[in-house]
């Protein structure tokens, strides 16, 4: 292994480290702050991809994350997946790092939502008397395009969901995965079941 692989490798890592113990949730974010913490000042020859950062929280979480992570995780996917069925109406899917089993203890939870409105699911948070704010989200819809998309934050049993609105017809097309640029992976309430092992009620 040369050099640069060597540093690449040490640098994903630290990438994952960093996101595990501090709540960094952006990549990017979590690359620089591991180039600095290692003293790597050629960052552009050897910044790790995204997919091997991915890699590494996998192993750093197995390694040190234990029962802890495997407990934390799952109440995660729980507050996902009462969530969806809130919000079956709007074809909910759950993406990210929860879907994944990357997430750590800070990460959101991030929800698909489609809808020719967005203001139809706040209207529906409100009838079911969630506090919830209006955001807005990039999003990467292919190589050349990026745009915004209507969202809403809110909170299920302390965990942080964050709900992305697309257009009634976007679940026919998953937007770029920022892990891995290839189209987002995205579960319906009852796989999401499925991972929790439990059985519809």
């Amino acid at each position: 292994m040369s050099r640069a692989d060597n540093l690449r490798r040490a640098l994903a890592q630290e990438a994952a480290r960093i996101m595990a113990e501090h709540g960094v949730q952006d990549f990017l974010t979590a690359k620089r702050k591991a180039a600095e913490r290692l003293g790597v000042t050629d960052v552009a020859a050897v910044l790790p991809k995204n997919r091997e950062i991915e890699v590494a929280l996998a192993e750093y979480q197995r390694l040190f994350g234990g029962e802890a992570h495997v407990e934390h995780l799952s109440a995660q996917r729980r507050a996902a997946l009462a969530a969806m069925r809130r919000l079956s109406e709007f074809e909910p899917r759950l993406v990210g790092a929860v879907l994944s089993g990357t997430a750590t203890e800070h990460s959101d939870v991030q929800l698909h939502l489609f809808a020719d409105r967005a203001e139809a699911v706040t209207l529906r948070l409100m009838d079911f008397g969630i506090a919830h704010e209006v955001t807005e989200r990039r999003v990467k819809l292919d190589a050349e395009r990026v745009r915004p998309f209507p969202g809403v934050r809110f909170a299920v049993d302390d965990h942080s969901i964050e709900v992305t609105v697309f257009p009634a017809d976007g679940i026919r097309q998953a937007p770029v995965s920022p892990v891995d640029g290839r189209p987002m992976r995205r579960a319906t309430a009852f796989e999401v079941e499925a991972l929790l092992g439990e059985t519809l009620d």
